[in-house]
């Protein structure tokens, strides 16, 4: 099975934009060449009594000689350079005319981009092998066959008008030269449309095949959309694993943060909060460490090997862990109950300084129960 048979899912947008960025859109030449040759007959046609008149004159001046004329030698040459000069003056206008509705045509079916890479040099391109696979590709093949089947119908219709239009050709060279020139246009322009039929039909038929052809190259297997998602996104194993490590490195932090805490509050088993709480710098207390499970038990033997006070409070520890973040002040609402808990260390660090007798059991903590995580409402 080919790499194009696996390709079964449409472009994405964002290789469709690749695709223009890379110049590669529908275009479609039998559409150019109708809106350029419809184009240039009507102008053709609407400025006939003036061209006309034109080429009359252009013919009458540029056969008109004298004696003089006829006994210079260079005058031949002076007289084909200013008719070919006067010619280019029709010439060009209309070339380029035609060459910008072939661009506007073309802009029209696959949109306005403006890119160099297509004229990029690319070496791969001299690669002999290559270039057969590329000569005989599905779309090479459908262009030659439809521009072989365009020329055999042109010329068929060329062919048979002019076999049915002989005669009146013919009597061209009978008569005068105004109405020599106004039969032969008349004529010629029956002939053009005939041709303007046969592009439309083909125009028809090429601009929705070269947009289809055009998103059957885009195509996409079900692997290229995995990774250019990968692309965008990123890896997500990558990801995982930056996020274990920046895990990894606030832990550390944290643990390193634990010793110069003023307290720690744990419930038994699963939540540790370290605190800290500087009057002259901190208008709250602070969290400087906060771990569940194998964290939080981190936190404590850490905690008490630099003995700081490690305090069972579980519906304040849970509510910290919940509501608090490191290095941020700890909510409003929990100032009260961690006061009573500073205090209550304070007491504790005064009574065995001797400074004081010993403080009883913690008192009851004010902790508001919609803070409390486990707090299910109704009981």
């Amino acid at each position: 099975m080919s790499d194009q048979d696996n390709k079964q899912l449409p472009a994405t947008a964002r290789k469709l934009q690749k695709a223009r960025e890379d110049g590669q859109l529908a275009r479609s030449r039998d559409f150019g060449h109708l809106a350029a040759i419809a184009v240039g007959g009507g102008v053709l046609v609407a400025g006939a009594p003036t061209a006309s008149a034109w080429m009359r004159d252009l013919l009458a001046s540029g056969l008109t000689f004298n004696a003089s004329s006829v006994q210079n030698t260079g005058f031949m040459g002076e007289r084909l350079l200013d008719l070919a000069m006067k010619m280019l003056m029709i010439v060009i206008p209309m070339g380029a005319l035609m060459a910008l509705v072939g661009i506007g045509a073309s802009i029209a079916i696959g949109g306005w981009v403006w890119t160099f890479k297509p004229m990029t040099p690319d070496l791969m391109k001299l690669n002999p092998i290559s270039g057969i696979g590329r000569l005989f590709s599905k779309q090479q093949l459908i262009d030659a066959l439809k521009a072989s089947l365009l020329a055999l119908i042109l010329g068929t219709i060329g062919a048979f008008y002019l076999k049915g239009h002989v005669d009146s050709f013919g009597g061209v060279l009978a008569m005068p030269l105004p109405a020599a020139l106004s039969h032969a246009g008349s004529v010629m322009l029956g002939g053009l449309m005939l041709l303007l039929v046969a592009l439309v039909v083909f125009a028809a038929v090429d601009v929705p095949l070269q947009k289809y052809l055009h998103a059957n190259k885009l195509k996409m297997s079900h692997e290229e959309v995995k990774q250019e998602h990968k692309d965008i996104e990123g890896n997500m194993e990558m990801k995982a694993k930056i996020r274990q490590r920046m895990r990894e490195v606030a832990n550390r932090r944290m643990i390193a943060a634990v010793p110069s805490a003023d307290l720690v509050v744990m419930n038994p088993t699963h939540y540790a909060v370290a605190l800290k709480y500087d009057e002259a710098a901190m208008g709250a207390p602070r969290v400087i460490a906060k771990g569940a499970d194998l964290m939080a038990m981190k936190i404590r033997d850490v905690a008490k090997e630099a003995q700081v006070p490690v305090l069972q409070a579980p519906v304040l520890a849970r509510a910290l862990y919940a509501h608090a973040e490191v290095d941020r002040e700890i909510p409003s609402a929990l100032f009260s109950a961690v006061a009573q808990v500073l205090a209550y260390v304070y007491q504790l660090r005064a009574a065995l300084a001797g400074r004081m007798a010993m403080p009883g059991a913690l008192p009851e903590l004010n902790v508001p129960v919609e803070l409390d995580p486990h707090h299910k409402p109704g009981r």
